[in-house]
């Protein structure tokens, strides 16, 4: 049913970015200015949300809760192409209402524009080697232990935040929603589309590369 799938998909989302902007919120302010602490409970509590949402959602609506995923199995004809683009619709949407809860629980402007300037090459090539793997981990998963993806994938997250320069965004949906908070997890709105750009370039890549080297068992 296309009604439940798609409120899997927006409380899902909603609930990965209350968690990782409310989580930056907490942990600046109880860091005393400690940046890799406050990065570190980041991570933490983003990669445990997402083992999760991935497991109570996925068994509705797959749990992307990210464009780039729902992009990559469209274009992978897994997924209907109208049923995608209500998938990243919603995701959009509902990253913002996620972003605009975490505020409310902080009391906080519940619409703000980020400040924060993440430029540069080094910051566009961190968000496609996110992305790709990622992306990598989730069809990965698939065909070696399905029933690991939501484990699989929140390490992944939580291990990029750290060795990636620009803190792993690796969603469209994310990049979006958190061009709207002006708080540690922030990105300046004219930082957001080298993001974007790069993050779709991984989805191209991981469309060469995933399709031959998770092949199905019977064509290896």
């Amino acid at each position: 049913m296309i009604a439940r799938r798609l409120a899997a998909e927006a409380l899902g989302t909603a609930f990965l970015l209350a968690t990782v902007v409310g989580s930056g919120i907490m942990g600046e302010s109880l860091s005393n200015g400690n940046v890799a602490l406050a990065l570190l409970a980041n991570a933490i509590a983003t990669g445990a949300a997402l083992v999760v949402l991935i497991t109570i959602f996925g068994p509705i609506s797959g749990a992307h809760f990210n464009p780039a995923v729902t992009l990559y199995f469209a274009l992978r004809r897994e997924i209907g192409l109208g049923e995608a683009v209500a998938y990243i619709v919603v995701q959009i949407l509902a990253a913002i209402v996620g972003v605009v809860a975490a505020h409310a629980m902080f009391a906080l402007p519940l619409f703000e524009i980020s400040h924060k300037l993440r430029d540069g090459p080094a910051q566009a090539w961190s968000e496609f080697i996110a992305t790709f793997g990622l992306l990598a981990t989730i069809v990965g998963a698939q065909r070696a232990a399905p029933q690991a993806t939501a484990t699989l994938v929140g390490l992944y997250i939580t291990a990029a935040y750290w060795f990636t320069a620009s803190t792993s965004f690796a969603n469209p949906a994310v990049t979006v929603a958190r061009a709207l908070t002006d708080t540690f997890s922030g990105i300046a709105p004219a930082s957001a589309p080298t993001f974007l750009v790069a993050q779709l370039v991984a989805v191209a890549a991981g469309l060469a590369v995933f399709g031959w080297l998770f092949a199905p068992k019977a064509e290896t």
